[in-house]
């Protein structure tokens, strides 16, 4: 805390009241702490005044979204991985923000967690360095592709877009539009895409548009974006979905506007939901293994130091092949 308060300018009561945030510290004083605690990779010990040979039961995980149902089967994996262990999930949603995803694991560490779980293997410099100056174990999950800071568990984002794209063209199909969500910031997504893109370039095929909306996927925003697209003087041959649900609601608008699928139209989406079975037509898409990734990441956490084994665990996504292709 001297350190910090030496680089932030300030007095080390001051440093201590921003950690604990106890009394008022105004917000350019508490940023100057913050940013002087993150460049020497100073985390506050919430534990400090208690036992100090205290093992905490937590392990904390940082999921990208509740909006859609993809995190909610993996915290179900994590949840039953741990429940016979004595160890608890403390989860934060960042909404596909770095930085929200940097504050909630200071914030984690605080507490001195067993583990983390973290979504992708992007994170910014300051988490990368303060996770290395802790020595916290580490668990990266929904992608492979890529350098883990201790061990990533899921798929290859990017063979999922390639299998896509390839299979589209098989089809027949060569023109196409690309729907997604969040205003780009799911960085998994951009990966699959440019991977789906790369393909289809390659193949002589061509992407006529792009649409990004900034609202979370949904169906009633795929709906809206295939209504956008399909009203194109000359609109594509197929729409390739960042998420199931947008796909769903681009399958609805078809249904509505008697719109033949795959003949005028072919839709694919992404992730394997449970309700897609529910639909008048079965949508084409990747499905993902979203519990068991969660579930081998969170039993991995639980192993001893010595028995940690393998640090990338490819947990593969399958294309499943509907009626709308």
């Amino acid at each position: 805390m001297h350190d910090v308060a030496r680089e932030a300018g300030v007095s080390q009561m001051t440093v201590s009241r921003v950690m604990r945030s106890a009394g008022y510290i105004s917000k350019d004083v508490r940023k100057e702490v913050v940013t002087a605690a993150r460049k020497i990779g100073y985390v506050h010990n919430r534990l400090a005044g208690g036992n100090a040979s205290y093992d905490n039961p937590i392990v904390g995980v940082v999921v990208p979204t509740m909006q859609n149902r993809v995190f909610t089967e993996v915290l179900s994996g994590i949840n039953d991985a741990l429940d016979k262990s004595g160890l608890r999930p403390v989860f934060g949603v960042s909404e596909y923000s770095l930085e929200a995803e940097e504050d909630l694991v200071f914030d984690l560490l605080s507490w001195r967690p067993r583990g983390l779980i973290l979504p992708g293997l992007e994170h910014t410099d300051s988490l990368r360095k303060i996770i290395a100056q802790t020595g916290v174990r580490v668990a990266e999950i929904m992608d492979t592709d890529g350098d883990p800071v201790s061990a990533c568990f899921g798929f290859s984002q990017i063979k999922a877009g390639e299998d896509m794209a390839k299979h589209l063209i098989e089809r027949g199909h060569r023109t196409f539009a690309y729907v997604g969500s969040q205003g780009g910031l799911d960085l998994r997504a951009t990966k699959r895409f440019e991977a789906f893109a790369k393909v289809i370039k390659e193949a002589g095929a061509q992407i006529l548009a792009i649409e990004t909306t900034e609202d979370a996927s949904s169906m009633e925003v795929g709906r809206a974006i295939t209504n956008r697209i399909m009203q194109r003087e000359n609109p594509p041959h197929a729409i390739y979905f960042a998420n199931d649900d947008m796909a769903a609601g681009g399958l609805m608008h078809c249904l509505a506007e008697d719109i033949s699928m795959p003949n005028e139209i072919a839709l694919a989406g992404f992730n394997g939901l449970g309700f897609l079975s529910a639909l008048p037509k079965l949508i084409t898409t990747t499905v993902t293994p979203r519990y068991d990734i969660g579930r081998a990441a969170a039993r991995w956490l639980m192993e001893p130091e010595d028995g940690l084994g393998e640090h990338r665990v490819e947990l593969p996504a399958r294309l499943r092949i509907g009626q709308t292709t």
